[in-house]
């Protein structure tokens, strides 16, 4: 026997994994937008780029580093530069996706979730993402060893993903 909540929840998983791709697009366009302040203000402060040294490339993130793991397992092969490149933002959406139909999810279990309208959501994924699992799984450098600007960015990105995850699961909920 189906259960009346099935699609309820069906309905809300589909409107977070929408929202959940939208929050990812804002965090990547933030980033964007801050990464580019920050160049312009050294450039105003005539403070140098720290330049990278001959045959020294640019170092993986944690998606590319997911990517090349994910490759391995499914293909025993690592991926090139270009194909870590490629494959990073399609990990980052996919679990902006997948965070965002577990928030969908449980915002129709329990609407408590929704409180602060995603920013609290978004904060849990910063701190359990970014600040414990990713160093922990070796995707990235111990958080001691990043300066509060980093982590202050990282936070409000995914604060600002969390706001704009609620906000469209918010408006394809109503829609579906």
């Amino acid at each position: 026997m189906r259960s009346f909540e099935e699609p309820r929840i069906a309905k809300g998983t589909i409107a977070g994994l929408i929202g959940g791709l939208a929050g990812a697009l804002a965090m990547n366009e933030f980033q964007a937008v801050t990464q580019g302040v920050q160049h312009a203000w050294r450039r105003s402060a005539h403070q140098p780029e720290k330049p990278q040294q001959q045959g020294q490339s640019e170092a993986d993130d944690a998606t590319m580093k997911t990517a090349d793991r994910i490759a391995t397992l499914v293909s025993n092969r690592h991926l090139t530069r270009e194909q870590k490149k490629k494959a990073g933002p399609i990990v980052h959406y996919a679990f902006g996706a997948l965070a965002g139909a577990l928030y969908g999810a449980l915002a129709e279990l329990t609407p408590m979730v929704t409180k602060g309208k995603g920013t609290g959501y978004g904060a849990a994924i910063w701190l359990g993402g970014d600040e414990i699992a990713v160093p922990k799984l070796g995707l990235s450098a111990s958080p001691s060893e990043f300066p509060i600007s980093v982590h202050a960015k990282a936070l409000a990105s995914h604060l600002l993903y969390g706001a704009n995850l609620d906000l469209v699961r918010r408006g394809v909920r109503a829609a579906l």
